[in-house]
């Protein structure tokens, strides 16, 4: 009966975007007994527990996750599909559940960019060295690879991203800056079973 308590209480955490499992890929917040996590990803290769594009995620049925977590998905979609997507995250949002998304700050590359530094080195990643220029595209070696997922087709701001999470139906929104990438949390909220 413990068990079956445990497991009640447990949060569910959506990983969109997962990639290849790695537990290190969880943020901080949704690691430990309390969360459980539900990997969702396009890429069928990489095992995830549900295939699904971001834009799309009917697999998951509405209000039924605590937290979505996307890290550096959301600029590998065009402009026009991002509405969509963060309708999906708090479509699929308990009321009063999160979303907690990472991606670039193009604001911030593009100071870079306009100094002339365009392929220096800004820092280095799990991926190996990032480059303005892979922020504004994507990830160059990889897409050599042959990951096409890895391709970036739109970017934000802290302003612009603030404003798509507040259009979606997340209050409150807060974006903040953290090195090269925008850091927002929107909460879905509590009387919103949409």
């Amino acid at each position: 009966m413990a068990a079956q308590t445990e497991t009640a209480t447990r949060r569910t955490v959506l990983h969109v975007g997962c990639g290849a499992p790695n537990p290190n890929k969880l943020h901080p917040t949704f690691r430990g007994d309390g969360w459980k996590e539900v990997r969702l990803d396009i890429d069928p290769d990489v095992k995830p527990d549900i295939v699904a594009d971001i834009v799309d995620l009917s697999p998951v049925p509405a209000a039924s996750v605590d937290a979505v977590w996307s890290s550096h998905n959301v600029e590998h979609l065009y402009a026009h599909q991002v509405p969509t997507a963060l309708g999906e995250f708090h479509r699929v949002l308990k009321p009063g559940g999160l979303a907690l998304i990472t991606l670039p700050d193009l604001q911030t590359v593009c100071r870079y960019i306009a100094e002339g530094k365009l392929e220096e080195v800004l820092y280095q990643s799990p991926a190996g060295p990032i480059h303005p220029i892979d922020v504004v595209y994507g990830h160059r070696a990889s897409i050599g690879r042959g990951n096409r997922f890895m391709a970036h087709r739109t970017g934000f701001t802290a302003k612009t991203l603030g404003a798509k999470l507040v259009r979606a139906g997340f209050r409150p929104v807060r974006v903040r800056r953290k090195g090269f990438d925008l850091w927002a949390v929107g909460h879905k909220p509590a009387g919103d079973p949409g």
